[in-house]
């Protein structure tokens, strides 16, 4: 599993992939990716400060990115991190959150804007389609609308290349999140161990006739195929 890799197109910055005690919510029926987590903070923290290490601060941004959110990780991983962007010159460093821990989010971002780092937050919101979003994907966002979810959120990722999903919804889920967001990152859905499976039909209806229209859009990632670390191949270091 690749957990350092340094994006060079859009969004220009390095990304590590941390492991901490897991996602919280684990009920998201198409995800397996809580399974990257470990219940020993000290032997999470190793294996962190390996990737910390990593770290070079060429761009000025840092994505941090977890099988959870951010609070799901070990104090001693969330101290280096703040070090790390202390010492490399990192102005930027962008969490996941899930919507369960938006209360969390002020503090956060306090502990890093105390050194002069601007945090970002990222949340996994897959689909702007209410019952699509609670009834099929179980995401735990409960009713809850763009314009709230932005209160605590400043980017969001999509989830398409799921059976059911249409032109028409992944066209208003990309344009809702322009709108709303600062950032929108497109994710398609691959084979994993959950018995959601990805629909070919649904991949080709937006490679056709969706991307094309976004690809030139700096606000806008398509990852259209991903690696096991959630970013495209062609940009991906061991």
């Amino acid at each position: 599993m690749k957990r350092y890799s340094i994006i060079t197109k859009k969004n220009k910055r390095e990304i590590v992939l941390l492991r901490g005690s897991g996602c919280r919510w684990r009920r998201c029926t198409f995800c397996d990716y809580h399974l990257d987590c470990g219940s020993s903070e000290n032997e999470n923290f190793i294996l962190n400060k390996k990737v910390l290490s990593k770290v070079q601060g060429i761009y000025g941004k840092l994505e941090v990115i977890n099988s959870g959110s951010f609070c799901d990780l070990d104090k001693k991983t969330m101290e280096m991190i703040r070090r790390v962007c202390a010492e490399r010159s990192i102005r930027t460093v962008h969490f996941e959150c899930h919507w369960l821990h938006r209360k969390e989010v002020p503090e956060i971002k306090k502990y890093f804007q105390d050194i002069g780092v601007d945090v970002k937050i990222k949340t996994g919101v897959e689909t702007f389609d209410i019952g699509y979003r609670e009834n099929i994907m179980k995401k735990g966002f409960g009713n809850a609308s763009p314009e709230k979810i932005a209160e605590y959120a400043d980017e969001v990722c999509l989830l398409f290349g799921l059976k059911g999903q249409t032109a028409d919804s992944m066209r208003n889920d990309i344009e809702t999140g322009l709108k709303f967001f600062d950032r929108v990152c497109v994710n398609i859905m691959t084979p994993n161990s959950t018995p959601i499976k990805p629909d070919n039909g649904v991949i080709k209806e937006f490679k056709i006739n969706i991307a094309p229209n976004h690809i030139g859009n700096d606000r806008v990632d398509i990852l259209l195929e991903n690696t096991d670390f959630g970013v495209g191949a062609e940009n991906a270091e061991d």
